[in-house]
């Protein structure tokens, strides 16, 4: 079966770090926690806008963002 990136169930916003965790296999956490160092280094902007589209083109098989 291949990996597909996808949105996962272990959300905290949208699922997009779960998902980008899942498909790499780490742990959510270590994802999560370097999205926010690089939003935070790269003036917060570029990293919001990042996850804003990341959330609405990635494709979710098992609920829908709130």
């Amino acid at each position: 079966m291949e990996k597909r990136l996808k949105k996962s169930s272990d959300k905290k916003i949208c699922g997009v770090c779960g998902g980008v965790a899942e498909y790499l296999g780490i742990d959510p956490t270590v994802v999560r926690a370097l999205y926010a160092v690089l939003a935070i280094f790269s003036a917060a902007f570029p990293g919001v806008i990042l996850y804003i589209v990341l959330a609405i083109i990635m494709p979710s098989d098992e609920y829908r963002c709130q």
